[in-house]
């Protein structure tokens, strides 16, 4: 027979609890299912957390993932964030402090609103797009971010071209696969801090940082770009940058490198010797406009499958030497009435 006790619930460890501040930071922390769970079963929980549990909204911002704070370029109005229709539920606005949550997705003059608060539910798995063309934004900072479910990030501050200053210190991107587009034309930028980003299960990079035209800087020595297939126009137009270190990317899987360093015209250094080209396809455009560089070591490549080769060195007046000797073209498709 056995006469071992039933083990105590965990609703009653939760009752004992006494301030409720910490009481939603735990669930908070937990940020699962079976928590939810403990929620619906545990009356004296839904009583202290003023919670109704056949609302999904109430009791789901126990799991405030991430939340976001913007704050509006003076004198601009506009859409300042994109919503997808079927996530509308897990997004939660509140404008300038207010405790009301708002609807809309965008503001108007006569608003008046100088400072947006958005809170998004551990549902969410797409940043896709999220601030796109999103120009009335001056600032947003991530002031938590608990979830590592968010794999798609592509063109999620596209065109925020009024954005001055950007915190992703909480950013979490360990199971992001698409960066691209990510910062493109983020032009009013003069400083950006990715290097606690995780991108060891990133495949896409192109445009990544393209016409951040303010951008001096980058630091992108913790970049893990082993999965990565495609850095089309990485660096496009970032024509501020004079310090760019790239050494230890690792470009084994990369087959589109075309205009990757295209309009780069700050750059005096760029460390290509180590690259791995062995499946690279497309090099056009890639140093194009990179009149500032004065040496350029791409005796290493290896180009056997390169198909395209234009403009890749266009504009470089300021490099004296170019060894391409070991260049193999191959598989150059040329025009057939080329003579």
């Amino acid at each position: 027979m056995n006469t071992s006790k039933e083990q105590p619930k965990s609703k009653l460890v939760f009752d004992n609890l006494k301030s409720d501040f910490f009481l939603r930071t735990v669930f908070d922390i937990l940020n699962k299912k079976n928590s939810l769970e403990i929620v619906k079963i545990n009356k004296s929980l839904q009583k202290r957390l003023n919670l109704n549990i056949n609302h999904y909204k109430d009791y789901s911002q126990l799991y405030s993932a991430i939340e976001v704070e913007l704050k509006l370029a003076d004198n601009e109005y506009g859409k300042f964030i994109n919503i997808p229709d079927e996530e509308e539920d897990y997004y939660h606005i509140y404008f300038s402090n207010s405790k009301e949550e708002i609807k809309q997705t965008n503001i108007k003059k006569e608003d008046d609103v100088k400072k947006i608060k958005i809170i998004i539910d551990h549902q969410v798995k797409s940043f896709k797009n999220l601030f796109e063309e999103c120009n009335c934004i001056s600032s947003i900072i991530f002031t938590k971010f608990t979830r590592i479910n968010i794999t798609d990030m592509s063109y999620m501050f596209y065109l925020c071209s009024s954005l001055k200053e950007l915190n992703l210190s909480h950013f979490n991107t360990n199971n992001v696969t698409n960066m691209s587009g990510m910062f493109y034309g983020c032009s009013s930028l003069k400083r950006l801090k990715v290097s606690n980003f995780i991108t060891n299960q990133v495949t896409n990079m192109s445009l990544m940082f393209c016409e951040c035209s303010l951008l001096k800087k980058l630091n992108l020595s913790n970049f893990n770009t082993n999965n990565v297939t495609n850095m089309r126009s990485m660096f496009s137009g970032c024509s501020s940058l004079n310090e760019l270190k790239v050494s230890n990317f690792n470009t084994n899987n990369v087959t589109d490198m075309s205009d990757m360093f295209f309009y780069c015209s700050s750059l005096k250094k760029l460390d290509i010797s180590h690259f791995n080209t062995n499946n690279a396809t497309n090099m056009s455009g890639m140093f194009c406009g990179c009149s500032s560089v004065k040496e350029l070591n791409v005796s290493n490549f290896i180009t056997n499958k390169v198909t395209n080769f234009s403009r890749m060195f266009n504009g470089c007046y300021s490099i004296m030497d170019l060894n391409t000797t070991n260049f193999n073209t191959s598989s150059v498709n040329y025009p057939a009435n080329m003579p």
